[in-house]
Protein backbone atom coordinates (compact mmCIF):
# COMPACT_ATOMS: atom_id res chain seq x y z
CA UNK A 1 0.00 0.00 0.00
CA UNK A 2 1.53 3.12 -0.78
CA UNK A 3 1.17 6.34 1.98
CA UNK A 4 0.69 9.16 0.39
CA UNK A 5 1.31 12.66 1.06
CA UNK A 6 1.40 16.18 -0.41
CA UNK A 7 3.96 19.41 0.57
CA UNK A 8 2.80 22.71 1.15
CA UNK A 9 5.29 25.66 1.13
CA UNK A 10 4.31 27.94 4.09
CA UNK A 11 6.51 30.90 4.84
CA UNK A 12 10.08 29.42 4.42
CA UNK A 13 8.79 25.47 5.81
CA UNK A 14 8.33 22.69 3.40
CA UNK A 15 5.22 20.78 5.69
CA UNK A 16 4.35 17.33 4.66
CA UNK A 17 0.55 17.20 4.50
CA UNK A 18 -1.83 13.82 4.36
CA UNK A 19 -3.37 13.48 1.28
CA UNK A 20 -6.37 10.74 0.26
CA UNK A 21 -5.22 7.77 -1.64
CA UNK A 22 -5.56 8.37 -5.05
CA UNK A 23 -4.19 8.19 -8.63
CA UNK A 24 -4.12 11.86 -9.01
CA UNK A 25 -0.14 12.72 -8.08
CA UNK A 26 0.31 16.49 -8.71
CA UNK A 27 4.08 17.91 -9.34
CA UNK A 28 5.29 18.75 -5.52
CA UNK A 29 3.74 15.47 -3.96
CA UNK A 30 5.90 13.81 -1.42
CA UNK A 31 5.33 9.74 -1.18
CA UNK A 32 6.91 6.87 0.30
CA UNK A 33 6.23 3.33 -1.20
CA UNK A 34 7.47 1.61 2.27
CA UNK A 35 8.35 2.82 5.75
CA UNK A 36 12.06 1.82 4.98
CA UNK A 37 11.85 3.57 1.08
CA UNK A 38 13.16 6.84 0.06
CA UNK A 39 11.03 9.73 -0.03
CA UNK A 40 10.09 10.47 -3.44
CA UNK A 41 8.85 13.46 -5.16
CA UNK A 42 6.55 13.71 -8.02
CA UNK A 43 8.57 15.95 -11.26
CA UNK A 44 6.16 16.94 -13.87
CA UNK A 45 6.26 16.29 -17.29
CA UNK A 46 7.95 19.00 -19.31
CA UNK A 47 10.90 20.95 -21.95
CA UNK A 48 13.99 22.97 -21.21
CA UNK A 49 17.07 23.32 -22.87
CA UNK A 50 19.79 21.27 -22.01
CA UNK A 51 23.67 21.46 -21.78
CA UNK A 52 25.15 24.86 -22.99
CA UNK A 53 27.76 26.50 -25.29
CA UNK A 54 30.15 27.40 -23.44
CA UNK A 55 34.10 26.62 -23.37
CA UNK A 56 32.99 23.06 -21.89
CA UNK A 57 32.86 20.58 -24.66
CA UNK A 58 31.37 18.14 -22.82
CA UNK A 59 28.02 20.06 -22.04
CA UNK A 60 27.66 21.03 -25.81
CA UNK A 61 25.64 21.34 -27.71
CA UNK A 62 22.85 22.78 -26.09
CA UNK A 63 19.44 21.32 -26.86
CA UNK A 64 16.36 21.15 -26.49
CA UNK A 65 14.80 18.09 -24.54
CA UNK A 66 11.72 17.23 -23.36
CA UNK A 67 10.64 15.02 -20.35
CA UNK A 68 7.57 13.60 -21.97
CA UNK A 69 6.23 11.24 -18.69
CA UNK A 70 6.07 12.33 -15.40
CA UNK A 71 8.40 10.37 -12.78
CA UNK A 72 9.16 10.51 -9.26
CA UNK A 73 12.76 11.37 -8.20
CA UNK A 74 14.02 10.85 -4.28
CA UNK A 75 13.56 13.86 -2.63
CA UNK A 76 17.39 13.03 -1.02
CA UNK A 77 20.08 11.39 -2.13
CA UNK A 78 20.14 7.53 -0.72
CA UNK A 79 21.36 7.38 2.51
CA UNK A 80 22.97 4.78 4.86
CA UNK A 81 19.79 4.09 6.73
CA UNK A 82 18.12 3.38 3.34
CA UNK A 83 21.23 1.18 1.82
CA UNK A 84 21.29 -0.72 5.43
CA UNK A 85 17.26 -1.29 5.13
CA UNK A 86 18.19 -3.33 1.43
CA UNK A 87 21.40 -4.91 3.19
CA UNK A 88 19.76 -6.44 6.36
CA UNK A 89 16.69 -7.59 4.25
CA UNK A 90 19.48 -9.41 1.64
CA UNK A 91 19.00 -7.47 -1.24
CA UNK A 92 22.33 -5.60 -0.92
CA UNK A 93 24.86 -7.67 -0.55
CA UNK A 94 28.02 -4.97 1.10
CA UNK A 95 27.88 -2.61 3.58
CA UNK A 96 29.88 -0.17 2.23
CA UNK A 97 32.61 1.94 4.34
CA UNK A 98 31.43 5.47 5.88
CA UNK A 99 35.08 7.10 5.61
CA UNK A 100 34.36 7.82 9.72
CA UNK A 101 31.90 10.35 8.93
CA UNK A 102 29.20 8.57 10.40
CA UNK A 103 26.01 6.89 8.68
CA UNK A 104 22.45 7.77 9.17
CA UNK A 105 21.45 10.50 6.81
CA UNK A 106 24.47 11.06 5.47
CA UNK A 107 24.92 9.86 1.68
CA UNK A 108 26.03 6.39 1.15
CA UNK A 109 28.87 6.24 -0.68
CA UNK A 110 31.63 3.66 -1.62
CA UNK A 111 29.40 1.93 -3.96
CA UNK A 112 30.33 0.58 -7.88
CA UNK A 113 27.20 1.83 -10.08
CA UNK A 114 26.64 -1.86 -10.37
CA UNK A 115 25.88 -2.04 -6.44
CA UNK A 116 23.61 0.71 -6.78
CA UNK A 117 21.49 -1.36 -9.51
CA UNK A 118 21.15 -3.81 -6.90
CA UNK A 119 19.27 -1.52 -4.69
CA UNK A 120 17.08 -0.51 -7.25
CA UNK A 121 16.37 -3.83 -8.30
CA UNK A 122 15.52 -4.83 -4.42
CA UNK A 123 13.27 -1.33 -4.09
CA UNK A 124 11.27 -2.56 -7.33
CA UNK A 125 10.85 -5.68 -5.62
CA UNK A 126 9.91 -4.77 -2.46
CA UNK A 127 6.93 -2.60 -3.93
CA UNK A 128 6.23 -3.83 -6.83
CA UNK A 129 7.25 -0.54 -8.87
CA UNK A 130 9.73 0.50 -11.10
CA UNK A 131 12.69 2.16 -9.77
CA UNK A 132 15.98 2.85 -11.80
CA UNK A 133 18.68 5.67 -11.77
CA UNK A 134 17.22 8.56 -13.53
CA UNK A 135 18.60 9.12 -17.03
CA UNK A 136 21.20 12.23 -17.58
CA UNK A 137 17.97 14.22 -19.09
CA UNK A 138 15.75 13.77 -16.00
CA UNK A 139 18.63 14.55 -13.73
CA UNK A 140 19.39 17.74 -15.22
CA UNK A 141 15.41 18.90 -15.86
CA UNK A 142 15.14 18.34 -12.15
CA UNK A 143 18.17 19.64 -10.84
CA UNK A 144 17.62 22.93 -12.85
CA UNK A 145 13.47 23.19 -11.89
CA UNK A 146 12.70 25.85 -14.16
CA UNK A 147 15.86 27.52 -14.07
CA UNK A 148 18.21 28.36 -17.04
CA UNK A 149 21.11 29.76 -14.89
CA UNK A 150 24.59 27.96 -13.64
CA UNK A 151 22.61 26.61 -10.30
CA UNK A 152 18.84 26.50 -9.52
CA UNK A 153 18.61 29.89 -7.52
CA UNK A 154 21.10 31.85 -9.61
CA UNK A 155 24.35 32.10 -11.78
CA UNK A 156 27.06 33.00 -8.62
CA UNK A 157 27.51 29.92 -6.28
CA UNK A 158 26.66 32.35 -3.13
CA UNK A 159 27.62 30.93 0.12
CA UNK A 160 26.32 28.15 2.23
CA UNK A 161 23.93 26.97 -0.48
CA UNK A 162 25.25 23.21 -1.38
CA UNK A 163 28.57 21.31 0.17
CA UNK A 164 31.42 21.70 -2.20
CA UNK A 165 35.25 22.91 -2.11
CA UNK A 166 34.09 26.87 -2.75
CA UNK A 167 30.30 26.90 -1.10
CA UNK A 168 31.09 28.67 2.29
CA UNK A 169 29.33 25.44 4.01
CA UNK A 170 31.02 23.99 7.45
CA UNK A 171 31.27 20.72 5.58
CA UNK A 172 33.07 21.71 2.45
CA UNK A 173 36.13 20.24 1.63
CA UNK A 174 35.73 17.92 5.06
CA UNK A 175 33.48 15.53 3.54
CA UNK A 176 29.17 14.84 2.73
CA UNK A 177 26.66 16.40 4.73
CA UNK A 178 23.57 14.61 5.90
CA UNK A 179 20.75 14.79 3.30
CA UNK A 180 18.58 18.19 3.21
CA UNK A 181 20.89 20.07 4.79
CA UNK A 182 20.15 23.01 2.38
CA UNK A 183 16.96 24.05 1.11
CA UNK A 184 15.52 22.58 -1.69
CA UNK A 185 15.16 23.67 -5.08
CA UNK A 186 11.31 24.61 -6.45
CA UNK A 187 10.92 21.04 -7.36
CA UNK A 188 11.63 20.02 -3.72
CA UNK A 189 14.91 18.08 -4.69
CA UNK A 190 17.70 18.60 -1.66
CA UNK A 191 21.43 18.44 -3.02
CA UNK A 192 21.49 18.34 -6.34
CA UNK A 193 24.25 20.57 -6.54
CA UNK A 194 27.20 19.59 -4.65
CA UNK A 195 27.78 17.53 -1.87
CA UNK A 196 28.35 13.54 -3.63
CA UNK A 197 28.58 13.04 -7.31
CA UNK A 198 25.24 11.08 -8.84
CA UNK A 199 25.42 8.09 -10.91
CA UNK A 200 22.38 8.20 -13.79
CA UNK A 201 21.95 5.40 -16.02
CA UNK A 202 23.48 6.78 -19.27
CA UNK A 203 26.63 5.14 -21.32
CA UNK A 204 29.40 7.90 -21.81
CA UNK A 205 29.58 10.13 -24.90
CA UNK A 206 31.90 13.36 -25.07
CA UNK A 207 29.19 15.23 -26.05
CA UNK A 208 25.22 15.72 -26.26
CA UNK A 209 25.28 14.89 -30.19
CA UNK A 210 22.78 12.13 -31.00
CA UNK A 211 21.22 12.09 -27.43
CA UNK A 212 17.54 11.12 -26.86
CA UNK A 213 14.96 14.26 -27.09
CA UNK A 214 12.53 12.15 -25.03
CA UNK A 215 14.34 11.90 -21.18
CA UNK A 216 15.07 8.08 -22.23
CA UNK A 217 18.39 7.52 -21.12
CA UNK A 218 21.47 6.92 -23.85
CA UNK A 219 22.46 2.78 -23.48
CA UNK A 220 24.95 3.40 -26.76
CA UNK A 221 28.82 4.91 -26.24
CA UNK A 222 31.02 3.37 -23.86
CA UNK A 223 28.80 1.61 -21.20
CA UNK A 224 31.72 0.96 -18.82
CA UNK A 225 31.85 4.26 -17.97
CA UNK A 226 28.71 5.74 -16.83
CA UNK A 227 27.68 9.68 -16.36
CA UNK A 228 27.63 11.41 -13.33
CA UNK A 229 26.09 14.70 -12.21
CA UNK A 230 25.81 16.97 -9.49
CA UNK A 231 29.52 17.61 -8.07
CA UNK A 232 30.73 16.90 -4.73
CA UNK A 233 31.77 18.34 -1.19
CA UNK A 234 35.71 18.07 -2.57
CA UNK A 235 35.09 19.92 -6.02
CA UNK A 236 34.94 23.37 -7.06
CA UNK A 237 31.39 24.75 -7.85
CA UNK A 238 31.85 24.66 -11.39
CA UNK A 239 31.43 21.17 -11.31
CA UNK A 240 28.35 21.35 -9.59
CA UNK A 241 26.46 23.85 -12.20
CA UNK A 242 23.12 21.97 -13.41
CA UNK A 243 24.86 21.37 -16.98
CA UNK A 244 27.81 20.21 -15.80
CA UNK A 245 28.17 16.31 -16.55
CA UNK A 246 31.18 13.92 -16.45
CA UNK A 247 32.16 9.56 -16.08
CA UNK A 248 33.62 7.44 -14.28
CA UNK A 249 34.21 3.79 -14.64
CA UNK A 250 31.05 1.21 -13.27
CA UNK A 251 33.80 -0.23 -10.83
CA UNK A 252 34.99 2.53 -9.04
CA UNK A 253 33.90 3.25 -5.78
CA UNK A 254 34.18 6.23 -3.79
CA UNK A 255 33.70 8.64 -0.87
CA UNK A 256 33.10 11.35 -3.57
CA UNK A 257 30.09 9.25 -5.25
CA UNK A 258 26.87 8.70 -4.45
CA UNK A 259 23.11 8.69 -5.97
CA UNK A 260 19.45 9.31 -5.67
CA UNK A 261 16.47 6.64 -7.49
CA UNK A 262 13.76 7.35 -9.61
CA UNK A 263 10.26 5.46 -9.55
CA UNK A 264 8.31 5.09 -12.93
CA UNK A 265 4.78 6.68 -12.60
CA UNK A 266 1.55 5.01 -14.17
Amino acid sequence: MITRRRIAVIGAAVVILSAAAAADRQPGDVFRDCPECPEMVVIGAGSFVMGSDGRHRHERPAHPAAIVNPFAMGRYEVTFDEWAACHEAGGCARMPDDHKWGRGRRPVINLTWPEMQTYVRWLSERTGAVYRLPSETEWEYAARAGSDTAFWWGDEVGDNRANCRDCGSEWSKKGSAPVGSFEPNPFGLHDMHGNVWEWTEDCWNPTHHGAPADGSPRLNGDCNKRVMRSGSWYYFSKNSRSAWRFYNDVRVKSYNIGFRVVRDLP
